[in-house]
């Protein structure tokens, strides 16, 4: 397998990483709150290997604050990669406002190659929720939540991209009772030899089984995002422990159904999360 298109796998594994976590957020702020509300919002476990992104909600009282420590692991055809550890901060600097900071140690496989190790590319994001749920209606929440991917890894170690990206999604989420199913997508704008530009979408329901305990299901879709890349279809199932209100335990695996020996035979995440 190229180096190249190890990038390229880098990047979609991320996007669908992306997808994977606002639901273990929201898991979080129901241990806050410890009832459900139609702030809760999508993205289950991690998806393909990740952590990471928060809920459509913001937490709930004077918790302002989310810290996340990971881990990730994905592996195709010819090429094992992941995340050890990952550190993800955000703060919610109004009710719709939240920034948004995260930082991977990546590792990268190649078949018959050496375990090259070290800083990932750098993430910032901003969230921004410009549609309140509505509890007496069928309005969800509706969240804008760009993202910059910032060329901090190593691209000839194959940590990184060597290119800034940029992916500009909506998300959408509402809550009926225990039953919170969201999704959204957008669009990454990738430079770079023989990328392309591409989309990515997720739909998924989480379930609240106790106070403390919710697991949820997912599937997403990444278009190709280089030349001789294939696109990506796959399924996660995850879940959210709270130990407590502020100590939270998350975990999910999944597998590509679409060209799966070349995009994803299984990933795995599992992290630990402080919300003050």
């Amino acid at each position: 397998m190229q180096g190249n298109n190890k990038r390229s796998f880098a990047r979609w594994q991320m996007a669908a990483a992306v997808a994977g976590s606002l639901v273990a957020m929201a898991s979080a702020a129901h241990a806050q709150s410890q009832q459900p509300s139609n702030e809760g919002a999508g993205q289950g476990g991690p998806t393909i290997g990740t952590q990471r992104l928060p809920s459509l909600a913001p937490p709930p009282g004077p918790q302002q604050w989310s810290i996340t420590f990971s881990g990730q692991y994905t592996t195709r055809r010819g090429e094992t990669a992941g995340a050890l550890p990952s550190a993800e901060v955000n703060y919610q600097a109004t009710p719709d406002l939240l920034l948004h900071f995260y930082q991977p140690f990546a590792f990268d496989k190649l078949s018959g190659g050496p375990t090259h190790y070290g800083p990932g590319d750098t993430e910032l994001g901003v969230r921004y929720r410009f549609i309140q749920p509505d509890d007496a209606s069928l309005r969800p929440a509706v969240s804008f939540y760009p993202l910059v991917d910032l060329p901090t890894g190593s691209k000839s170690e194959n940590l990184g991209t060597g290119d800034t990206h940029v992916f500009l999604p909506l998300w959408i989420a509402k809550t009926f009772g225990d039953w919170t199913p969201y999704g959204g997508g957008g669009y990454w704008i990738n430079p770079g030899t023989n990328n392309k530009n591409w989309w990515f979408f997720d739909a998924g329901v989480e379930r609240r089984l106790t106070d403390n305990f919710a697991v949820s299901g997912e599937v997403f879709h990444a278009t190709s995002s280089k030349v001789g890349l294939k696109d990506a279809t796959g399924v996660n199932f995850g879940g959210t422990y709270d130990l407590t209100v502020n100590h939270h335990l998350l975990f999910s695996v999944g597998t590509g159904i679409q060209n799966h020996d070349e995009t994803n035979q299984f990933s795995a995440f599992a992290g630990y999360q402080l919300t003050f």
